[in-house]
């Protein structure tokens, strides 16, 4: 844990927060948690993760009223659990809960409230054991919420279990607050990849029922329907926070890059404005090796201007690409999205990307690939209409070949007001960080 010295904390609330140990699930309770300590400075929080994500995250600047908190490296590394999902799930809820418990029993001044990812459900009945109010804390987006809280219902009407390949343009209407959906855009899940961890959703859901509050990373404004059909059903208390990015380091005056960024940022300021396609597949789930080699070979023959995150193959596709663009493994993603030189985002449509994108005003294009990513992804281009879908199966060389008109056809004025209201909205919610039941913006 954090040194704090002989400092004694004159808090009103020491929180304790509990994120899901995975990069998409950490971001957004970091988030969270910058937000309040900045917005509330005599609240004391204690971030709680493993050795290993310790050293991954310990180093990034954070406020001196945010503190880490340490269990032992019960999990598997993260560095070997991708494509193990079943069972790393299931180590999270056996292995986390005995530590995270000691840990709360040692912690000065004693921890008053608790804010954990709604997919460890353990968190809840520990707070009830200790008398402690826990919030339940929503990553992905409300509609996927509500998929599983009224998952009774596409079984009522026939649409579980399905077969995607025969039924998957079936149009979905009766999900309270969700607009006309195709089975092929609602989680994952429910028709094919990630169907082998459905029951662990279905008792995520459930144990929100054990906390005292609910959190959505959501704007109001934008997911309103939905909102209100989940206020309709569900006891407790709702509030829609907002988008939990790192907006924040976008207001530093003084903006501290990481080693090798000052090159790809250099690069990007000698691009003309809206000409360089960011390509990024997230921070978990990669696509098949042969869909990579089909981006590469997209990108080198098309030509457009690219800044490709391809994590641990970055090495495998320098060569291959081309000299129109850089691949890297890693890169500060919402201040590369706010660059002027972007013109699109080819995105595997998580939530904290597709928020961030919209955050900054740029037009995705959208390649899910497992869980929440579909019906993120028809937010995107349905709802919002802010994107174009790619569909899985078509040349993607093709596809690239024709970025350039996707970027001329998003300057015409319907679609620019489009991503210019969208933007607005969350660049609103943000701004001002602050929880509320009734509206994304009020304070209080």
């Amino acid at each position: 844990m954090d040194n704090l010295g002989n400092l004694e904390p004159t808090t009103i609330c020491h929180v304790m927060a509990l994120p899901y140990p995975g990069r998409g699930h950490i971001n957004p309770m970091m988030n969270l948690c910058r937000s309040l300590a900045s917005k509330k400075p005599d609240v004391l929080i204690t971030f709680v993760v493993t050795e290993e994500w310790l050293g991954l995250i310990g180093s990034e600047p954070k406020p001196g009223n945010i503190r880490f908190g340490t269990i032992p490296n019960v999990l598997p590394s993260e560095r070997a659990r991708a494509g193990k999902l079943p069972a790393f799930f299931q180590e999270v809820l056996t292995r986390m809960e005995a530590p995270v418990e000691r840990l709360l029993g040692q912690l000065k001044p004693p921890v008053s409230t608790i804010v954990a990812d709604t997919y460890l459900m353990w968190a809840f009945e520990m707070a009830n054991r200790n008398n402690i109010p826990a919030a339940s804390l929503w990553t992905m987006s409300v509609p996927v919420y509500s998929v599983f809280q009224h998952f009774d219902l596409l079984v009522q009407n026939g649409h579980f279990p399905i077969e995607l390949k025969e039924r998957g343009e079936e149009l979905v209407e009766y999900i309270p607050g969700i607009s006309s959906t195709r089975i092929v855009d609602l989680p994952t899940c429910v028709y094919g990849h990630g169907r082998d961890i459905l029951h662990r959703g279905f008792e995520a859901i459930a144990s929100v029922s054990k906390a005292q509050f609910l959190l959505l990373c959501s704007v109001y404004e934008l997911e309103s329907q939905v909102i209100d059909a989940l206020k309709a059903s569900i006891s407790l208390p709702i509030y829609h926070i907002g988008p939990t990015i790192p907006y924040f380091k976008l207001e530093q005056e003084e903006i501290i890059t990481g080693p090798g960024e000052t090159d790809y940022f250099r690069w990007l300021d000698m691009q003309p404005r809206g000409s360089v396609l960011y390509v990024s597949q997230g921070s978990t789930h990669s696509a098949p090796s042969a869909q990579l080699d089909e981006i590469a070979a997209g990108l080198r023959d098309s030509g457009v201007r690219f800044l490709w995150v391809a994590r641990a193959e970055a090495c495998l596709y320098k060569e291959s690409c081309g000299g129109a663009g850089l691949v890297l493994p890693w890169c500060d993603q919402l201040r590369v999205l706010s660059h002027p030189s972007l013109g699109g985002f080819w995105s595997h449509c998580g939530w904290g990307s597709t928020s961030e994108a919209a955050f900054a005003g740029i037009p995705l294009l959208t390649f899910s690939l497992y869980w929440d990513q579909a019906p993120n992804s028809k937010i995107i281009v349905d709802d919002w209409k802010i994107g174009w879908r790619v569909k899985s199966g078509l040349d993607v060389g093709r596809i690239m070949n024709e970025m350039g008109l996707k970027f001329y056809s998003f300057r015409v004025p319907y679609a620019r007001a489009m991503i210019s209201n969208i933007g607005d909205k969350i660049r609103h919610s943000a701004s001002l960080g602050v929880p509320s039941r009734n509206t994304s913006v009020r304070s209080g």
